[in-house]
């Protein structure tokens, strides 16, 4: 298991409110998995997100990457698990602009303290395998837009992270960059990369082989569910069609793409209630 969250909760603190943005979020992942969370922007993915890439902590709840419990680390050893077992890759690139394909690839090893030789072989090596080998001297202004995508995946791959996370990776892209970026995940993970990816694009979604659907729906005021219909637990005691709304959930599900099929088999998962405030 790669990971494992059990009950998340996330609050943030907005004056002298309480923001809720995740409640009761139940997730896993086995190694060498290959899935991807969609749902519509502002819905509070990122957010989980931040918090499987050792970015942020929970609240409340527990989640376990390769076994390590993450709200037990301390600030230098989640930095030290985001160098080690986790890669990047972001819709915006975050390419340094003044510095060579190679020498933005090599960044992370130099954190790492990795010898200058080395460091350059795995350099290339890292372009090589997301077909950038004679780029590696061109800079970001002289590379197009998938290009740039692929340094930076190459980026989040050379450390040999355990875990690859993608948020929205084709958003800033052209279709024919986005379905070659695409193609890339799939090689990877076919070499024993364990992906996440989040979108709102059910297209880029339909590449995952798992895929986890968020649903919004709707409740009046902040609240835990109590008072919720029992034949439609969906709806919310407030009265669900209510067009004054204060906070907005998702409700997850889990859909499997079956094999050789243009659809999907939908089955409900525990994945809780996650929050994002709206206001007013």
């Amino acid at each position: 298991m790669i990971l494992e969250l059990k009950g998340i909760y996330k609050e943030y603190q907005q004056g002298k409110m309480k923001v809720p943005v995740l409640k009761d979020v139940n997730f896993s992942m086995e190694e060498g998995e290959y899935v991807a969370i969609m749902g519509p922007s502002g819905s509070g993915k990122t957010t989980l997100m931040n918090i499987i890439g050792c970015l942020d902590k929970q609240t409340e709840g527990t989640f376990f990457l390769d076994g390590v419990d993450i709200k037990a680390c301390s600030e230098n050893e989640m930095s030290d698990i985001r160098l080690n077992k986790i890669g990047f890759v972001f819709q915006s690139f975050h390419l340094l602009p003044k510095q060579s394909a190679l020498a933005n690839v090599e960044m992370p090893l130099n954190y790492a303290r990795v010898p200058k030789k080395e460091r350059r072989e795995r350099a290339l090596k890292a372009l090589d395998r997301v077909g950038l080998a004679d780029r590696v001297d061109f800079k970001p202004n002289q590379l197009s837009g998938g290009q740039m995508q692929r340094v930076a995946i190459a980026r989040a791959i050379v450390n040999n992270p355990k875990l690859l996370l993608a948020d929205e990776p084709t958003g800033a892209l052209d279709s024919k960059s986005g379905a070659q970026v695409m193609e890339l995940f799939q090689r990877l993970n076919d070499e024993g990369v364990s992906v996440l990816m989040i979108t709102h694009d059910a297209d880029i979604a339909a590449h995952a082989k798992r895929v986890v659907r968020s649903k919004m729906v709707s409740f009046r005021k902040r609240g835990d569910l109590h008072g919720q219909s029992k034949e439609n637990p969906r709806r919310s005691a407030c009265g669900g069609n209510r067009r004054k709304r204060n906070y907005s959930g998702i409700d997850a599900a889990e859909e499997k793409q079956p094999e050789n099929s243009g659809g999907y088999s939908c089955e409900r998962i525990t994945a809780g209630i996650l929050y994002t405030f709206h206001h007013a």
